[in-house]
């Protein structure tokens, strides 16, 4: 299960610093490519707006 990101991202760029592998794309709101996410939650910890979680 990969880390999603929802739409109370504020594009601020913090998740996509934190991502080890990369998996984070920018955009009006961040996306995360399920196949690259090793699931490692860097990016959920990160986040100022906690919006994002596991794709349940």
């Amino acid at each position: 299960m990969a880390y999603k990101i929802s739409d109370k991202c504020a594009a601020c760029g913090t998740c996509m610093d934190q991502c080890p592998v990369g998996a984070i794309s920018e955009g009006d709101i961040y996306k995360i490519n399920p196949d690259e996410c090793i699931e490692c939650g860097a990016c959920a910890s990160a986040c100022p707006c906690e919006a994002i979680a596991l794709d349940e």
